[in-house]
């Protein structure tokens, strides 16, 4: 009984943590192409300035 619980609190554990890699790499990409991170999304504009 105990390595089901110990499976199911590690998987749950990996889960959270690719979360938050995830969207740490989104916000990093976001700040690199000139964006604007607003709360849980990338906001930037790609019409040229010509």
């Amino acid at each position: 009984m105990f390595r089901l619980l110990r499976l199911v609190i590690f998987t749950a554990f990996a889960f959270i943590a690719g979360i938050l890699t995830e969207r740490s790499n989104a916000q990093a990409n976001c700040e690199d192409s000139n964006g604007q991170w607003t709360k849980q999304m990338c906001v930037r504009s790609d019409i040229p300035n010509d």
